[in-house]
């Protein structure tokens, strides 16, 4: 299964990140990959307001990173992959509370989690493994 992430809509609802971290998307990554590792799964995170030099796909094992450039919309940029997967969609996991993205999401078969929910489900997978807990921060 792969996961499309809405990453700076994830980001506040994970405890211990917050969107006024400089480090915010890094912090986020690095949970990502253990978590993805343990669900054997993979995921393609979106952000946006990357300054130009920094946009572009960049990848950290199981996640694939998209810094999608100042003055563009990360939600454009789910709404354009998610329409491009055509019969893929079924094999993907929207994870957004935008309700716009959630509505193309859906109308393309692509289940929806909320970023709460994901968040639990991350925070609480990370858990089971002494060796990973301690990346979580109360």
């Amino acid at each position: 299964m792969q996961y499309i992430i809405d990453g700076h809509n994830l980001i506040p609802k994970i405890p211990g990140l917050t969107l006024s971290d400089p480090e915010d998307e890094r912090k986020l990554i690095d949970l990502l990959i253990p978590f993805l590792r343990l669900t054997r799964s993979r995921a393609k995170v979106f952000f946006d307001n990357a300054p130009k030099e920094q946009s572009g796909e960049r990848h950290y094992g199981l996640v694939k990173a998209v810094f999608v450039p100042a003055g563009q919309s990360a939600d454009k940029a789910i709404i354009d992959y998610i329409h491009k997967l055509g019969g893929e969609s079924r094999n993907h996991h929207l994870v957004s509370s935008d309700r716009m993205i959630q509505v193309a999401a859906r109308a393309r078969h692509v289940p929806v989690i909320k970023s709460e929910a994901f968040a639990d489900r991350l925070v609480e997978k990370l858990a089971e493994d002494p060796k990973r807990r301690r990346l979580l921060k109360d």
